[in-house]
């Protein structure tokens, strides 16, 4: 018999809706109490945290060994992330999927890129003419999702462009969802929006490029965007390298950079779908989601959206359940409401996965 534990809340089921007291029974939730002795346990409960743009098993050069991705997927655990949208990794994780220790991975296969326009050794690097093939492929690999990198910097223009015309997005985005996958897009600039848009994409990550026109787009149309800001909060430098030898591309970001709160509030603003994702595994370090929560809320999220963003509509979007009867115990225990001051997702009082306390 596993551990039996009486969680004394406030239980945030939900934004609003509050239970004094759940229980954990072998692993799973239960809103009865159990016959027997449980070990209490005090404080706000609430589902743990999602980071929905992670990279477990990618570092700034591309793949690690399994020894590097346990470690990060540990830290990211430690921090309070217990559900992970793995936006792609060229490393083999499915080891993690055997480690009850571990928190489940969504994953999106490895990224598709046009030839030498993304990061060296992260993607799967195609012409046109073979992105939806491509895209099938990782569709079968991923976990129900796929990602392709909308746009880069092309060095004989000089600036951010698209990577791949509009026609072939569409027909990528249609291979994507008969395959029973989602798409996903690396998106920095505004002109690939639109075509992503038409195209009937269910995501993208970044949209540092939001203009009016496609915010209303992507809130018409539910296409969510993952701001990933503390990546954003990088292009300064970023860019800085690029100043003397590709000036547009330079001014460029720096005038996403400049407006990168602006637009995710006027996204929010307008009703687009917004989750937290760290961008954590290329340069950036692991367990920063209680940081990104921040973040939005620097920009212009309520603590509320800022937390439906991180934990019940992002876990509701990936199709994976909360605080339910039967449900996976994977909860924090904070020491403070977190509606009232976001700053004690990074304090938890115990980090508990499949109704072990592990943190």
């Amino acid at each position: 018999m596993g551990a039996r534990l009486h969680l004394r809340g406030p239980v945030l089921i939900g934004p609003q809706e509050i239970r004094d007291e759940i229980w954990v029974i072998d692993s799973r939730i239960s809103f009865t109490a159990p016959s027997g002795e449980c070990e209490s346990v005090e404080g706000w409960v609430l589902p743990g945290l999602v980071d929905a743009h992670c990279h477990v098993g990618l570092d700034a050069h591309g793949a690690v060994d399994a020894e590097t991705a346990e470690a990060q997927i540990l830290r990211d655990r430690d921090h309070g992330t217990l559900l992970i949208r793995d936006a792609g990794s060229p490393a083999d994780t499915r080891w993690i999927d055997a480690r009850a220790d571990l928190p489940p991975v969504i994953r999106a296969g490895r990224h598709i890129a046009r030839t030498r326009r993304y990061i060296r050794n992260y993607a799967n690097e195609v012409e046109p003419e073979q992105l939806v093939e491509a895209v099938r492929v990782q569709a079968a690999r991923g976990d129900g999702w796929v990602k392709i990198v909308g746009d880069w910097i092309d060095r004989e223009s000089g600036d951010l462009t698209p990577c791949w015309p509009r026609e072939t997005v569409a027909a990528a985005v249609r291979a994507a969802h008969e395959e029973g996958a989602r798409m996903t897009a690396h998106c920095f600039g505004p002109d690939v929006l639109d075509d992503l848009a038409a195209a009937g994409i269910d995501c993208v990550e970044h949209a540092s490029g939001l203009e009016p026109e496609t915010i209303a787009a992507f809130a018409a149309q539910g296409i969510a965007i993952v701001p990933t800001l503390i990546n954003i909060d990088n292009f300064p430098a970023i860019a800085e390298p690029a100043r003397e030898k590709f000036p547009a591309y330079y001014h460029r970001m720096m005038d996403l950079y400049a407006r990168r709160d602006a637009t995710i509030a006027a996204a929010y603003e307008a009703g687009v779908a917004i989750y937290l994702g760290t961008d954590a595994g290329g340069s950036l370090s692991h367990g920063l989601a209680p940081r990104e929560a921040l973040r939005l809320a620097a920009a212009g999220m309520s603590p509320t959206a800022v937390l439906s963003a991180a934990i019940w509509g992002a876990r509701a979007w990936l199709g994976r359940p909360g605080i339910e009867e039967g449900a996976s115990a994977d909860l924090l225990v904070l020491p403070a409401d977190p509606r009232a001051d976001l700053a004690v997702l990074a304090a938890p009082s115990a980090v508990i996965l499949r109704g072990a306390r592990v943190a």
